[in-house]
C-alpha cells in the first residue's frame, strides 16, 4: 500500500489537516510508540498525519566541550532533547517518526508556511526520515480550514522550499554563534570574579535593542528640564464659557506672559476669521503581526508576546489566518464575501455585515507592506467550537472589527478654526466633529475620535476674553519605551524579524535587564553590560551592523547569498572580539563583580524577617536544584517553607506582601512545552500553613474511631 506521511507542526495543526484530508470521513487516531498521529487510509493508499512538536533538532557544539567552554566555532544540528533540558519526551517523537516513515514513499511538509516552519520540517525530513527532503513537497496554506488545507495538498509544490529553509538554518547558527560565544563570555567572567552564577547574555539583536533602552534611560536621567509658560484662555461667547489657545503655545519669559495677559483679560475681542475644513478619514489597513501586537496593547495591555501566544491559539482553531505576516494586504482569493457571510452568523457582526453585503463591490482599504507567504491578519469567517476565554475573545473582536473596518467607506471629518483679535494679540476656537460616519461604527469602540462642536459664529463678531490663567510647566524627556514602543523601535531599525522580536524582549525581561510595562526601565545590570560591549565589542550593539546581517539572511531567500558565505562573515568577524574578550577576563569580571553581587544578593534575600526569631530569610537552591527559604545564617530557628524546583518554575521575589499573614510573595512562571506561562502570586507561608492544614484533617478523617 502507498504510505504518505505529512508533518505539521503541532498537534491541533495536524488534526485540521487529517480532517480536511479525510474527506467527509473521520481521521482514525493511531498511536505509534505513544506518540498520537492520524490515519487516512482506503484500499490503495494510506495518509499518516503527525506533529512536530515545534522544532525537534537544534543548533549545539559538535564537540563534548564543557559548557562553559568559549570561544567555540563548530557546531552541528542534533536531536532537541540533546541541545536542551527537560525535552526528554521529544526522543520518543522523533523515534516514532522514523517508524512511520520507513514505512513511507511520499513525504509532505505541511509545517507552517514561513521560515521556521519550513526549517521544522526540513529538519525532520532530512534526518528522522533519512533523508526524505530531497524527494518531499510542500503545502503552502495561510489558515487551517478545510477548504484551504485541501486547496493546499491539491497543488502541493514539487519540492521543498529550500531558499526558506537555508535561510532559518543560517539565523539558528548565526544567532548560536553570537549568543553562545558573548553569553558566555561575559557570564565566565562574572563568575570567576564575583563567584556569583548569574546567567548573562546577549546576541545580535538582544545586544542593539538592550542599547535603545539603556540610552533611552540615560536621556532620562541626563536631562536638564527648562522652564516654560502657556496660558489657558476662556473666552465668553453669548453666555457661553469656551477654552480658547494663544497663538503662541509655549512663553520662553514668564513676562511675556504676563504681557498678554495685562493686555487681554478682562477685554472684548473680534472674530476675524471662520476656518472649515473637511478631512477624509480613510479606514484602517489589515492587520500585519506588528500593527496588530501595538492596537492590542493600546487597547488591553496585552503585551507583544502575549499578543502572538493568543493569536496562534486563535489560527490553530481556524479562526483567524496565520498571525506571523508582514503583510497589509487582502487579496481576493481569500473569499471577502464568503468570510462576512460566516463572520454574520455570529449576532454581534450581524448588522455590520449586512451593511458591507448591501455594497456594489467589496474593495479593502489595503497599506504597503506585503509579505510573499501570506495575506494580512484576517478572521476566517468560522464559528467557534468551543468556549474561549474572555482575552481571546477580545483579541478575536479586534481582528474581526479590524477586517469589516477595511471595507468601509471613507469617513469625513470636519475641522473648524475661529481667530480672534484682541490688542494685536490671536487666540484660536477649535472645534471637530464628524459629518459622515463611514467605516467608524464597523470599528466600534476601536475608533476614537474626540469631537468638539463650535456654537454659530460669525465674522466680526464680539467675544470677552473672561479668563486667562498662567500655567508654568517644565519640558520633558522622551516618555520611557513600552514594549508596544520598543517593539515598534525594533521594526523601524529593521532589527529582528516578525516572529522573533516578542521574545527578544521576553528574554531582555528574564535575563533582569529590564522591568516595568508602561514604562520600561534599564536596570544596572542592563547599562553595565551595554557599557561593556560599547567598550570591547562596539558592532555587536550597532543597529547598522545587525541590520546588514539581516539583508543578507534575505539575501538567501532570494538566491543571491549562500548559507555559508554569510556564517563565514560571521565567524570571521566575531573570532578577534572573542579572542579579545577571553584575554580582558579578570577586566571585565572586576567591572561586572559590584553589580552582580549587588543583584544576586537582592534577588534571593526576603524584605520580611523570619515570622518566628526575625532573622533575614533567603531563598535558597541546593546542590540538587531544589529550592526553600531558610535563614540567610546558621540558627536553632527551624523556620523554612519549601518552593517549587528550578526544573518546574521561575521563581522571582516581589514587593508585594500577603494581605493574610503579611509574608512576601512570590512570582511564579511554571515551565511548560511553549516556555513559560503566565506569572501568578503567590504566598509561600499561607500555601504551607494550607497544607498542613489540609492534611491534619485528613487524618483525623481516616483515623479510627475508638470503641470505650
Amino acid at each position: 500500500m502507498h504510505t504518505t506521511l505529512v508533518l505539521a507542526e503541532k498537534p491541533d495543526a495536524a488534526l485540521c489537516v487529517a480532517d480536511a484530508l479525510s474527506g467527509k470521513s473521520k481521521p482514525r487516531k493511531i498511536s505509534i510508540g505513544g506518540v498520537p498521529m492520524f490515519e487516512i487510509a482506503d484500499n490503495t493508499q494510506r495518509i499518516v498525519v503527525c506533529s512536530a512538536l515545534g522544532h525537534l533538532y537544534g543548533v549545539t557544539t559538535s564537540s563534548d566541550e564543557a559548557k562553559s567552554h568559549y570561544p567555540t566555532w563548530n557546531y552541528a544540528w542534533k536531536p532537541i532533547y540533546l541541545v536542551q533540558q527537560g525535552m526528554a519526551s521529544q526522543k520518543r517523537w522523533i523515534e516514532s517518526i522514523e517508524k512511520v516513515a520507513k514505512e513511507a514513499q511520499q513525504f509532505v511538509n505541511a509545517c507552517d508556511y514561513d521560515i521556521e516552519g519550513s526549517l521544522i520540517g526540513y529538519m525532520i525530513l532530512k534526518y528522522a526520515c533519512k533523508g526524505a527532503d530531497r524527494k518531499a513537497q510542500r503545502m503552502t496554506f495561510s489558515t487551517l480550514t478545510t477548504k484551504d488545507l485541501s486547496e493546499a495538498y491539491r497543488k502541493l509544490l514539487p519540492a521543498l522550499d529550500y531558499p526558506l529553509i537555508y535561510a532559518g538554518m543560517t539565523r539558528h547558527e548565526v544567532d548560536w554563534l553570537y549568543g553562545i560565544n558573548l553569553s558566555r563570555a561575559l557570564t565566565q567572567s562574572a563568575y570567576k570574579a564575583a563567584h556569583r552564577y548569574v546567567t548573562l547574555s546577549t546576541g545580535r539583536v538582544q545586544g542593539p535593542t538592550l542599547k535603545f533602552i539603556v540610552d533611552r534611560e540615560l536621556d532620562i536621567h541626563t536631562f536638564v528640564p527648562t522652564p516654560y509658560w502657556t496660558l489657558r484662555t476662556t473666552v465668553n461667547v453669548n453666555g457661553k464659557r469656551l477654552q480658547a489657545t494663544c497663538e503662541v503655545e509655549q512663553f520662553a519669559a514668564k513676562s511675556e506672559a504676563e504681557q498678554v495677559i495685562r493686555e487681554c483679560i478682562g477685554k472684548s475681542g473680534v472674530i476675524e476669521k471662520l476656518e472649515s475644513k473637511n478631512y477624509k478619514e480613510w479606514p484602517p489597513v489589515p492587520f500585519d503581526l506588528s500593527t496588530l501586537q501595538g492596537e492590542a496593547y493600546r487597547h488591553f495591555r496585552f503585551t507583544p508576546r502575549f499578543t502572538l501566544q493568543i493569536a496562534e491559539r486563535l489560527y490553530l482553531d481556524q479562526l483567524v489566518s496565520y498571525p506571523r505576516t508582514s503583510s497589509q494586504k487582502l487579496p481576493p482569493s481569500i473569499g471577502y464575501e464568503e468570510v462576512i457571510r460566516g463572520l454574520r452568523r455570529i449576532g454581534t457582526y450581524e448588522a455590520d455585515a449586512d451593511t458591507l453585503l448591501a455594497l456594489r463591490s467589496l474593495t479593502p482599504h489595503e497599506g504597503k507592506k506585503q509579505d510573499p507567504a501570506h495575506p494580512a491578519i484576517y478572521p476566517t469567517g468560522m464559528l467557534p467550537k468551543g468556549r474561549l476565554d474572555p482575552r481571546q475573545w477580545k483579541l478575536l473582536d479586534l481582528i474581526v472589527r479590524r477586517f469589516l473596518a477595511t471595507f468601509g467607506e471613507v469617513a469625513i471629518r470636519r475641522s473648524d478654526r475661529a481667530t480672534i483679535k484682541v490688542n494685536n494679540h490671536f487666540f484660536f476656537l477649535n472645534g471637530s466633529r464628524i459629518l459622515e460616519q463611514g467605516w467608524i461604527p464597523l470599528y466600534g469602540s476601536y475608533a476614537k475620535f474626540g469631537e468638539t462642536v463650535l456654537p454659530t459664529l460669525n465674522e466680526g463678531q464680539e467675544v470677552l476674553i473672561d479668563d486667562i490663567l498662567l500655567e508654568e510647566k517644565l519640558t520633558q524627556p522622551s516618555p520611557r519605551f513600552n514594549p508596544s514602543s520598543l517593539l515598534k523601535a525594533m521594526e523601524d531599525a529593521e532589527i529582528g524579524t516578525k516572529a522573533t522580536r516578542a521574545e527578544i524582549i521576553d528574554t531582555l525581561y528574564r535575563r533582569g535587564y529590564i522591568r516595568g510595562q508602561r514604562g520600561i526601565i534599564a536596570t544596572p545590570l542592563a547599562s553595565i553590560i551595554t557599557e561593556l560591549l560599547a567598550d570591547y565589542c562596539p558592532k555587536v550593539i550597532d543597529v547598522k551592523f545587525t541590520r546588514e546581517l539581516e539583508t543578507m539572511m534575505e539575501q538567501i531567500e532570494q538566491g543571491t547569498k549562500t548559507r555559508e558565505q554569510v556564517v563565514l562573515t560571521t565567524i570571521d568577524y566575531l573570532k578577534p572580539i572573542i579572542e579579545d574578550l577571553k584575554s580582558r577576563e579578570a577586566e571585565i569580571g572586576l567591572a561586572l563583580t559590584s553589580t552582580i553581587t549587588e543583584i544576586w544578593e537582592d534577588g534571593v534575600t526576603l524584605k520580611v524577617p523570619c515570622p518566628k526569631c526575625k532573622e533575614t530569610l533567603v531563598k535558597i537552591t541546593s546542590k540538587k536544584r531544589k529550592r526553600f527559604i531558610g535563614h540567610k545564617t546558621k540558627t536553632d530557628c527551624k523556620f523554612s517553607l519549601p518552593l517549587p524546583p528550578s526544573t518546574m518554575a521561575d521563581l522571582t521575589l516581589t514587593d508585594k506582601l500577603c494581605s493574610d499573614c503579611g509574608f512576601q510573595m512570590i512570582q511564579i512562571r511554571w515551565k511548560n512545552r511553549s516556555g513559560l506561562s503566565r506569572p501568578i502570586m503567590s504566598c509561600p507561608n499561607c500555601f504551607v500553613n494550607r497544607k498542613q492544614a489540609t492534611t491534619s484533617r485528613e487524618k483525623a478523617a481516616a483515623k479510627p474511631i475508638q470503641k470505650i
